[in-house]
């Protein structure tokens, strides 16, 4: 039975399909409008009729970073852009975005034939790597920054592309997928009710052989880092499926099973890290309690976490270097000593020391004082209203790591919280804290 027409019926009325662009018969695109969706044909070996559009943001880096971000079945690329927040995160950031179509149109992506599940076996992954190599050598996109990420059968595809082509992507964000290998039915599109229902269980030995023996034999440099995230609800690829790829990928990337942290950054999620020797986290996972099959869900964090787990909000090489001030107060974020612990808090700006900023490439902001670097961290690695913003040496744990956003907010990456100066309050003097974000002007910052 075709995979396409399983999950045709089986996800009538779960997905939306938008259809935004599709069926649009452009001509090969110079290069793009800014902020604009440009389909491009001719754009490289394609055997299996891909369809291609690039975004392209106003504000596009130098050398940008290239994202492939590839839809679910019943999806398109254009209803992939439409319906999820990449293209804003680019905005921000200045990354490309790749959204790819299946053809025939609608139809879920091949992540069952030996051809996909083999580097440069044929089918669906050969036109996708096309796609990259047309945005590298069009549009100066970075050949060192490559990403992808995926919802359903895009996920799925994602944990191909990964297994197939690590010298290729950097890092990859899988939403709502299943371990590479999982689908394999030896046909194209082909439906595995087995590994769809939960029902295929592997040792992460077994799962990381796959990978090592299967999509590419005989690779043995870098891994891509990976994050995964499934709903304990999704009744189209079940929940099961999620612990099977924390299987496969600490396996490939040799990092233990066990995970490293776990947290709850938002109500009813459930985030573990597995980290390497360096600290890096080389696999996080999310598990949503009660959610079905709808990730990433528009006008969450969703997106914006696979985009910071993967570097593209990462500051330039160098970072920024300045005044971190308080919009509504007109002052500065203040580091009044150099005792470790101290909680922050505004001042009238006076251009010192201590009052210079710097956000680094790991999205740290650091501050020296006294001779002594020093981090903003959120004490006690905490999460709820109230926490104290202060200063401590780094360690480059999430707790240290914020994230400054579009509208002038600063959030920290671990708790996803605000910035704030407390009770709305101007007189120097005046703690920061971390608070839930209101869009309150006292959670407004500019640095610089």
């Amino acid at each position: 039975m075709s995979l396409t027409r399983t999950l045709a019926s089986r996800l009538l009325g779960i997905i939306t399909v938008l259809g935004l662009a599709v069926g649009l018969n452009l001509q090969t695109a110079p290069p793009a409008a800014a902020a604009s969706l440009v389909q491009i044909t001719n754009f490289g070996t394609n055997p299996t009729g891909l369809l291609m559009h690039l975004y392209v943001p106003a504000s596009v880096k130098p050398n940008p970073p290239i994202l492939l971000a590839l839809h679910g079945c019943q999806g398109t690329g254009p209803s992939m852009h439409a319906s999820t927040d990449f293209a804003s995160q680019a905005d921000t950031y200045g990354f490309l975005v790749i959204y790819p179509s299946t053809y025939p149109s609608g139809s879920c992506w091949d992540v069952s034939s030996d051809q996909a599940l083999t580097r440069d076996g044929g089918s669906d992954p050969v036109g996708l790597m096309s796609m990259i190599t047309y945005a590298e050598q069009r549009y100066g996109g970075n050949p060192a920054a490559v990403y992808v990420t995926g919802q359903s059968s895009g996920g799925m595809m994602t944990n191909v592309l990964l297994a197939d082509h690590p010298d290729v992507f950097k890092a990859g964000a899988a939403f709502m997928g299943v371990p590479y290998h999982c689908f394999a039915t030896g046909s194209v599109r082909g439906w595995n009710p087995a590994c769809a229902q939960g029902q295929v269980s592997r040792t992460p030995q077994q799962w990381g052989d796959l990978v090592r023996n299967t999509a590419y034999p005989g690779y043995t440099g870098p891994r891509p880092r990976v994050q995964l995230w499934h709903g304990t609800a999704d009744t189209i690829l079940n929940h099961h499926n999620l612990g099977e790829e924390i299987k496969q990928w600490t396996d490939v990337l040799g990092v233990s099973q066990t995970p490293s942290a776990t947290d709850s950054p938002a109500t009813n999620w459930t985030r573990t890290r597995y980290v390497d020797s360096a600290g890096t986290t080389q696999v996080e996972a999310y598990s949503l309690a009660g959610t079905g099959h709808q990730l990433p869900v528009q006008g969450s964090r969703m997106a914006a976490d696979a985009i910071h787990f993967m570097g593209l909000d990462a500051a330039p090489s160098g970072g920024t270097t300045g005044a971190l001030r308080a919009v509504a107060a007109g002052k500065c974020l203040t580091a009044v000593n150099a005792t470790p612990g101290t909680q922050q808090q505004i001042h009238t700006c006076a251009g010192g020391a201590n009052q210079t900023w710097t956000r680094t490439a790991s999205n740290q902001l650091t501050v020296t004082v006294g001779g002594t670097t020093l981090c903003l961290d959120a004490s006690a690695k905490g999460t709820t209203n109230g926490t104290k913003v202060i200063t401590w040496p780094c360690s480059g744990q999430p707790n240290q790591q914020w994230r400054f956003n579009p509208t002038g907010t600063v959030t920290g990456v671990q708790s996803g919280l605000c910035l704030d100066v407390a009770g709305l309050a101007t007189t120097d003097g005046t703690p920061v804290q971390l608070w839930s974000c209101s869009g309150g002007t006292n959670q407004r910052w500019t640095l610089g």
